[in-house]
């Protein structure tokens, strides 16, 4: 049986995450427990799993008796959000149930019989590391573009390229494509993989890494079938998804026969008023031609709406249209000042880009970017 203390937000979080991993709908009813065990001295782990995906927590408590005991994982997940903040938490197996305890609350959780629950896989070989912050920022840059269909789950992931010192990053719904480069430090030299890992796993765990956490990701080759990320006492690893994908880069490069550079926000702002007059399925057009870029929207005689703003404009006039949240979505996954916005007519796909804010008073560089590409296919204008 076990027995410890903790403070009640380091159990909270430890909880939640390892939560992620609890099916909604269990094939089997041991697997909507949660396993709460010690860890080492001064330690203790919480932890879930469903055959696809596993989530474990390990956090500071003064253990009382260690060992090993499961409850039912949603149950206890609610209760310790509840609970007081501030307040330390006691937590002791007795007879058949586990009392959890905070100030003047009390709860009572059934045990569940550990020993049918199953053996947690274990990470792949380590493959090497990457800073926190830079990967939770790569993945909330791509998985918006990751397609929902799950007949065709290859579009469901994100496909991960590691590649020396450098690992990419992409997703597509076939009707645009998000793709970004960071730096990671492998633990081989010359070491590649690819695989594809599912966006939504992939988002949950990036958006809980715990800032200033180095992350590192436990991967053996491409024909292995699970993916390890731990970091900050937290670790989680997924089935992956068929590796084949397609040839994505190759799309992301070409001949634009118009270049526009546009300030980020003023444009983001634009879109948004404009596509209030905008009905489901109603693209967003931009007009971009006389040193500016007039952004409309009309649904039928009912509502219309126009805006402008400023752009530089190298190259022809171009009259191009996009699903707003399409256009939103690579926007807003860009952080600098201005953007770049490549096209070459308004049937043909366009590539976004950031273009890097300059260093202290300098000029920012035009012919730059931030390793970010996100290319959007038009909808096509009929008058």
């Amino acid at each position: 049986m076990v027995e410890f203390r903790a403070e009640r937000q380091a159990l909270a979080d430890a909880v939640a995450w390892a939560a992620r991993s609890l099916p909604a709908r269990p094939a089997l009813p041991v697997l909507a427990g949660m396993l709460v065990e010690s860890a080492g001295e001064g330690r203790m782990a919480v932890a879930g799993f469903d055959y696809e995906m596993s989530a474990r927590a390990e956090f500071d408590a003064e253990v009382v008796q260690p060992g090993r005991v499961l409850v039912s994982g949603r149950l206890l997940a609610d209760i310790v959000r509840s609970l007081p903040a501030g307040g330390a938490v006691e937590v002791a197996a007795k007879g058949s149930e586990v009392e959890v305890r905070c100030g003047s609350a009390e709860f009572g959780l059934q045990i569940m019989p550990v020993e049918d629950y199953p053996t947690l896989p274990e990470a792949p070989a380590p493959a090497g590391t990457v800073p926190g912050e830079a990967f939770a920022a790569a993945v909330a840059q791509v998985v918006p573009a990751a397609g929902r269909d799950d007949t065709l789950p290859m579009l469901t992931g994100v496909r991960m390229d590691f590649d020396g010192p450098a690992l990419r990053l992409a997703c597509t719904d076939r009707y645009r494509i998000a793709a970004v480069e960071i730096g990671w430090s492998p633990a081989a030299d010359g070491f590649t993989a690819g695989v594809v890992v599912p966006a939504r796993t992939l988002a949950d765990t990036a958006k809980a890494i715990r800032p200033g956490a180095e992350v590192a990701i436990d991967l053996t080759g491409t024909a292995d079938t699970l993916i390890g990320v731990s970091g900050g006492g937290r670790s989680m690893t997924t089935r992956l998804l068929d590796e084949q994908y397609i040839d994505y880069r190759s799309r992301l490069t070409g001949t634009w026969s118009t270049t526009v550079a546009i300030a980020r926000v003023p444009l983001v702002e634009a879109v948004k008023r404009v596509a209030l007059v905008a009905e489901r399925g109603t693209p967003v057009r931009l007009d971009f031609t006389g040193g500016q870029v007039q952004v409309r929207a009309a649904t039928g005689d009912a509502a219309r709406a126009r805006e402008a703003v400023a752009a530089d404009i190298v190259g022809d006039d171009v009259d191009i249209a996009f699903s707003p949240q399409y256009l939103l979505d690579g926007l807003n996954a860009l952080a600098t000042a201005r953007v770049r916005l490549e096209c070459t007519g308004p049937t043909k796909a366009a590539l976004l880009t950031g273009i890097p804010d300059p260093d202290g008073d300098g000029e920012p560089d035009d012919d730059a970017d931030t390793g970010f590409r996100y290319l959007a296919m038009p909808v096509r204008l009929t008058g």
